[in-house]
């Protein structure tokens, strides 16, 4: 059914019957502005009953010496978290008062991964050693799908009578993740065709691919774009934004990277989610990504000179400038902003993405190491 004003209203007469809700409550989800622009909404929603209201900080100016990102970003933070505003903006000024950080994208590419279950692990076998001499025969099909997208990688994972196919695509502009399932589900289909060994059953997602989860993968491969970031920052720069040494960054560093290590976390970081969800939300991205995205490293140690030397490397940077959310009202606000809207930005705001993200490791470490992390809440919060 198409998304229209009346269509709304009669989610909502619904709801006023069956729940608790009433006319105030649909005037705060289904205000004026949202029903004048509700069809904006109908690729992104179903059964909707209004728009939801997230305040929004901003951060900045953030300046980055990046391969695609140039220049100095004032960044869009949605957040319902008191402090976090306010710490990423303190970071992004000290990286902007010592110069600014350097960016870099390694790789690029978005999974799927199909699975396929046979009688036993000789068929097994049999189809692997099939598949991997059909590659250019799966990229033919997956370009089928798709204009923008490429089939640029393929890797066979042969468990018993399972074989997993890890199929890696190039999304351009966008995050890609219809994108690379529509492709995948093209290839899938193919493969039942004319393989000389039917399977079972076969699916278009085994779960291989990491998508929207915390995976070791992620270290080891790339899911989206895969960026280091890093910044040499002066020790008296480091005292008076952070009001502590380069030195007392390090031992915190330390100190937390082994905490993180002990209790089993995926990567070395301190809170990449805050930066990267509130990001993710106010420039229209998928925010499941974050689960995959805040998959990371940070580093931290003093230079000769004296200087703090901080490096981030996030190999699962999940973000579009076209397509999904990014035209929607609020969100290219948020696109518009970081002057990133539209065709040939993706890579700029991967990198934007990265540099944002070490603004709240700096900020937020410097906070523990200087004791001042709870009197910030306790401020900011309450």
């Amino acid at each position: 059914m198409p998304l229209t004003s009346a269509a709304l209203a009669r989610n909502w007469d619904v709801l006023k019957k069956c729940t608790s809700l009433d006319a105030d409550d649909q005037q705060c989800l289904a205000d004026d502005e949202t029903c004048r622009r509700i069809k904006v909404y109908s690729k992104n929603i179903e059964n909707c009953v209004g728009t939801l209201k997230i305040p929004v900080g901003v951060a900045g100016p953030l300046r980055i010496h990046g391969l695609f990102a140039r220049g100095d970003f004032y960044i869009p933070l949605a957040t319902t978290e008191a402090a976090l505003v306010a710490s990423y903006h303190r970071g992004s000024r000290l990286i902007t008062a010592a110069g600014g950080c350097s960016t870099l994208i390694h790789d690029s590419a978005v999974s799927r991964s199909p699975g396929f279950i046979f009688r036993n692990m000789q068929e097994a076998r049999s189809f692997a050693q099939w598949a991997v001499k059909h590659f250019e025969t799966f990229c033919a099909e997956a370009a089928r799908t798709t204009r923008h997208g490429k089939l640029v990688d393929m890797r066979v994972t042969f468990e018993g009578n399972h074989v997993y196919i890890n199929l890696d695509f190039y999304t351009g502009e966008a995050a890609g993740q219809n994108m690379v399932t529509i492709a995948a589900a093209a290839v899938v289909g193919w493969i039942r065709k004319h393989s000389p060994v039917k399977p079972v059953r076969s699916y278009v997602e085994a779960n291989l691919s990491g998508d929207k989860k915390a995976t070791w993968l992620s270290l080891l491969s790339v899911r989206g774009k895969k960026v280091t970031v890093e910044a040499s920052l002066p020790d008296a720069l480091v005292r008076r934004y952070l009001h502590v040494s380069a030195k007392d960054m390090q031992q915190v560093w330390m100190m937390t990277a082994m905490g993180g290590i002990m209790s089993g976390a995926m990567g070395i970081q301190a809170h990449f989610s805050n930066g990267l969800a509130a990001l993710y939300l106010a420039t229209g991205q998928d925010a499941a990504c974050v689960s995959e995205s805040s998959v990371g490293v940070t580093r931290m140690e003093v230079e000769d000179n004296g200087n703090l030397y901080v490096t981030l490397t996030l190999p699962n940077i999940i973000v579009g400038t076209v397509g999904g959310g990014t035209k929607l009202p609020s969100q290219a606000v948020g696109l518009k902003m970081l002057q990133l809207a539209g065709r040939g930005q993706s890579f700029a705001l991967a990198e934007v993405c990265a540099a944002t993200c070490l603004a709240g490791e700096l900020s937020l470490l410097a906070a523990v190491a200087s004791d001042h992390f709870a009197a910030a809440h306790e401020r900011l919060a309450r």
